[in-house]
């Protein structure tokens, strides 16, 4: 049975869709079957694979019309990744959803139908805390936080933590953290160097070892329509995302890899 990762934080910009994207793709690269379900009305996920939102049925139909979640998989151009779309529709359904029995457990239902065939499901949530994000947060399993080493960094992830906290409480006991993930990490700012300090000196073992820097193909490579690990396999960000990916692997016992091979090295030239 495959497991339901949730890629969340209501502060926009730290980099969700593009953890997204890359982890999927780097878990559908070390041959593990994932499937990205974009939950996100932005349609980010969806247009940085390549796809119209415009043009495909999406996550709002499996909500909203009780439409069988498997018709709505796309295949991409990686052989183990899939994706279920979303839609500019996807606003509406939150205000839908209010009087519907069991509201905060629709994706969840969903998701239940299709957990078997996939290794990782991986859920790109919305920057806000609505009842799609808490959809989000009782269909899964556990949930990766975010955080950009800036300033702002730790602005709002109290807020996070007391809403997963709520989730937990009840409507999905079982969810954990996974992990916070550091991003956008630029090792030339003293201040990224602060953040990152001090992130870990706060919530120490649930922080991932992997960072993931400020790199320009990280950029580039949605507006080609593919991940990182297609767009240029050798690139800072893409050793990144391959150490993130085998880090979980590792953590969830799905790998065996000893702790002197557990970070790829990123050479000086990168």
């Amino acid at each position: 049975m495959g497991k339901i990762i949730a890629i969340a934080n209501q502060k926009g910009g730290v980099g969700k869709t593009t953890t997204s994207i890359n982890l999927s793709a780097c878990l559908g690269v070390l041959e593990y079957k994932t499937l990205i379900v974009d939950a996100d009305p932005q349609a980010n996920t969806t247009s940085g694979l390549g796809l119209d939102p415009k043009n495909t049925k999406n996550i709002y139909d499996c909500l909203m019309n009780d439409m069988d979640p498997s018709e709505l998989i796309i295949k991409t151009e990686n052989p183990n990744l899939d994706i279920i779309p979303s839609h500019i529709d996807l606003v509406g359904a939150e205000l839908e959803m209010i009087n519907l029995p069991n509201r905060e457990h629709m994706l969840k239902f969903a998701l239940e139908k299709i957990k078997d065939q996939y290794d990782f499901i991986i859920i790109d949530c919305s920057p806000s805390l609505g009842l799609i994000t808490v959809n989000s947060l009782t269909a899964a399993d556990s949930v990766i936080i975010p955080v950009q080493c800036e300033y702002f960094a730790l602005e709002g992830l109290g807020k996070l933590l007391n809403t997963i906290k709520i989730v937990q409480g009840r409507l999905n006991p079982s969810l954990e953290i996974e992990g916070i993930l550091l991003t956008m990490y630029d090792t030339r700012l003293r201040l990224a160097n602060q953040v990152v300090e001090e992130v870990k000196m706060h919530f120490q073992e649930i922080v991932f070892d992997t960072v993931i820097h400020r790199n320009t193909k990280l950029g580039e490579a949605p507006s080609f329509g593919e991940s990182i690990i297609m767009h240029d396999a050798s690139s800072k960000g893409a050793v990144n995302y391959l150490n993130l990916a085998r880090e979980i692997l590792q953590k969830n016992d799905l790998t065996k890899i000893s702790n002197e091979d557990k970070k790829i090295k990123i050479s000086n030239e990168l």
